[in-house]
């Protein structure tokens, strides 16, 4: 392909999207186009995309906090330099919404600021991850975490959901990057030992569900006795 060629593909595209009704619609099949033939599409980054502040939600698990004044700097930094960082979302199918994994903070601002909102046209700049919930949450940890920026009191409730879910302390380790101390210490935070009165917990924990047949297999065994003795 010569320089020639490049300049009709170039005039091509722009005649597209110049006579398309929706210019963004319109954009965005074209990157999609481009991000499946890029040798980067492993990269999220790759295929940014400017999705209906409408359709995009916050997750009820994050664990990071940004306090007012920070919160009054971004929107400043996002109103003199535009937005250089997209959001992290992942897209619920049943639901039609694209939820937070990362970027509540730049999803506030625009939320709270419509001046923000029409320089954007409504729409925030995101990447979408295909992930399941326990791989979200896990996600959204591991982006706080980088930043050195997550409460102890969310990374306890994410971590007690992530348990409940069924994951095993030596998954979390392996998905968050924390040590089995770290976990073994957010559990007893969380009172997540102390569920089961009967259950003695430690680094090799079980599931709720397991946990509740043993407790039935235990009480089938007390009733048992019981019969035999009468």
């Amino acid at each position: 392909m010569d320089a020639s060629d490049t300049r009709a593909i170039q005039a091509a595209v722009r005649e597209y999207v110049a006579g398309a009704e929706d210019k963004l619609a319109a954009i965005e099949a074209i990157r999609e186009v481009l991000f499946d033939l890029s040798p980067q599409k492993a990269q999220p980054v790759d295929f940014v995309r400017w999705i209906p502040l409408e359709k995009v939600e916050p997750n009820d698990y994050n664990p990071n906090s940004v306090a007012r004044i920070e919160m009054g700097l971004l929107l400043k930094s996002i109103q003199h330099d535009g937005y250089t960082q997209p959001c992290v979302v992942i897209y619920d199918e049943k639901r039609d919404k694209y939820v937070l994994v990362d970027g509540f903070h730049r999803y506030s601002v625009m939320r709270s600021n419509e001046a923000l909102r029409d320089l954007c046209g409504g729409h925030l700049p995101c990447v979408v991850l295909h992930k399941s919930i326990s791989e979200r949450m896990a996600s959204t940890i591991r982006h706080n975490r980088a930043r050195g920026k997550h409460s102890v009191a969310g990374l306890s409730n994410l971590v007690f959901k992530m348990l409940d879910s069924g994951m095993s302390d030596a998954d979390i380790c392996n998905e968050l990057g924390m040590e089995p101390e770290e976990v073994l210490r957010l559990k007893h935070i969380t009172g997540f030992s102390k569920l089961f009165a009967d259950v003695e917990y430690n680094k090799a924990w079980v599931s709720r569900a397991q946990i509740r047949i043993q407790q039935q297999a235990k009480k089938a065994a007390e009733q048992g006795q019981s019969a035999e003795t009468d």
